[in-house]
């Protein structure tokens, strides 16, 4: 049973522990690696644009000079660059979680198909994670590691049933955001259902950040730069709106606590902003018609099936 005490700014000692954060370079995936690297563990940094990647990579270590951080190229819509990713890591050996955070937050206006043929929001925030995840399956059993999927308060607003997941008919921005995190969630409860089944030894968890605006965020350069006019705003709703560095704590403390089970919620208490504790999602993504229908949606789209048998035939080393 998750601890109610957990206090996020110190966190347990994660050296000789490994993780890969998707979408590093900035927002919740920086602040998450950032608090990961401070406790100890080794970290890849992810992300699709090398400058903006070492640019992240610089900043990290001039605040935490003693971090164990390698950064690595992986662009989440594109399924070429995920099995690259995946086969460096599995070259490297040993992986205790994956953080799949990477995402498109402001979808673009129109309707975009990435080279696979995919829908662009719902590629980068969903199918790309669930292909990372499948072909890292067995790199996670070998340490009995933890996978962690990013979803959002969206999707208890816009409960949209994704009948149309791919968006060919019905296509706005707001909708393949809302889709797009239904999908995350609905495959991270879906994937620790498969798990446990199989016999494998890898907890799924799906967390949310709340509101978390980069007006309300400490300034890094590089990483996180809002203008005079976006940090006005964005305090204008400090009532209820947090930081993207307090956003990344339910995104931690999914990934790292051990008291965290697989299959579990976690988000801020507030809701929107506080402290994280494991919460109740909504009743969407909890949905096993639709977890059924998206897998199968996941499968086809990416070409791949998640080596369960093997994986499960996989001890800790």
């Amino acid at each position: 049973m998750a601890r109610p005490d957990w206090d996020p700014q110190h966190l347990p000692d994660l050296h000789e522990r490994s993780y890969l954060v998707t979408g590093a370079n900035a927002g919740l995936g920086y602040f998450s690696t950032e608090q990961l690297a401070r406790a100890g563990a080794h970290v890849f940094m992810t992300g699709r644009h090398p400058n903006r990647l070492a640019a992240a990579r610089r900043a990290l270590l001039r605040r935490v000079p003693d971090a164990s951080v390698e950064s690595l190229l992986l662009d989440t819509s594109n399924l070429g660059s995920v099995r690259a990713a995946a086969a460096s890591i599995r070259s490297r050996g040993g992986l205790d979680g994956l953080l799949l955070n990477a995402g498109i937050v402001h979808p673009p206006a129109q309707r975009e198909q990435t080279q696979d043929g995919n829908e662009l929001v719902l590629a980068t925030n969903a199918l790309g994670h669930y292909a990372l995840a499948g072909a890292l399956l067995t790199t996670l059993a070998e340490a009995s590691g933890r996978m962690v999927w990013v979803g959002s308060l969206s999707t208890t607003i816009s409960p949209y049933d994704p009948v149309d997941p791919q968006l060919v008919d019905t296509y706005t921005p707001w909708r393949a955001y809302v889709q797009s995190k239904i999908a995350t969630s609905v495959l991270g409860f879906e994937a620790d259902r498969r798990l446990r089944e199989a016999g494998v030894a890898i907890s799924s968890v799906v967390a949310h950040p709340g509101y978390s605006t980069s007006g309300r965020t400490p300034g890094i350069h590089g990483v996180n730069e809002p203008t005079r006019t976006k940090r006005f705003v964005d305090n204008l709703q400090a009532a209820f709106a947090q930081s993207k560095e307090h956003g990344a704590w339910p995104l931690v403390r999914a990934l790292v606590d051990p008291d965290i089970e697989g299959g579990s919620f976690v988000g801020p208490r507030a809701g929107m902003r506080g402290r994280p504790v494991v919460a109740k999602p909504s009743r969407i993504v909890r949905s096993t018609d639709i977890a059924d229908r998206l897998w199968h949606v996941a499968e086809e789209a990416t070409r791949l099936r998640w080596p369960f048998t093997a994986a499960a035939k996989v001890g800790p080393a």
